[in-house]
């Protein structure tokens, strides 16, 4: 088995476990946070994901390297998506794509978005992610944790979204956007 294969798959059954482990009834933030994914996973509704565009901020890169990048960051994942009391989102979900080097990148975790409603139809949603990922340029797909910044703009069931992954000068700088669908 190829690392990228193990990593994959240790991310997908990272993924699907959490939720199994169970959750204590104590009163601190990490029960809630438990209790919070739990919820989620048994009364949530299937999502679907659609990885699509990778934009690497031109001011960050030399123009041959951009050249070298690919942007179209096609992919494909599922999640369960609970829509709160309040009206904010939260979500778990694993998803694949072809990451700047066109090598499968797999990730899995936790969304929230607080969402505003400008109408029965639509809303714009800001909160983040939390995630467990794999590359092959950063320590050979060994997985490792992030969080991110998270954006939306919904309509009815589909949503386009949108995150930055920071860096420096030749890493990072790339805006990721990709659309979900609820059923």
């Amino acid at each position: 088995m190829t690392a990228m294969s193990r990593s994959v798959l240790f991310t997908l059954l990272l993924a699907s476990a959490v939720p199994a482990w169970g959750c204590s009834d104590g009163d601190g933030w990490l029960d809630a946070a438990c209790r919070r994914v739990d919820q989620v996973w048994q009364q949530g509704q299937g999502e679907v994901y659609l990885p699509g565009y990778a934009y690497h901020l031109r001011s960050a890169y030399r123009p041959e390297k951009i050249d070298s990048f690919n942007e179209q960051a096609w992919g494909f994942g599922l999640g369960r998506g609970l829509v709160d009391d309040d009206g904010d989102w939260h979500g778990l979900y694993a998803m694949a794509f072809l990451d700047s080097h066109n090598d499968l990148e797999p990730i899995a975790g936790y969304a929230y978005q607080s969402r505003h409603h400008f109408s029965e139809n639509w809303q714009a949603g800001l909160g983040f992610t939390a995630f467990l990922t794999s590359r092959s340029d950063t320590l050979h797909y060994f997985p490792v944790p992030g969080v991110l910044p998270l954006a939306s703009v919904q309509y009815k069931r589909l949503a386009l979204m949108g995150t930055y992954i920071p860096g420096g000068k030749g890493n990072g700088n790339v805006v990721f956007l990709f659309a979900r669908y609820g059923f």
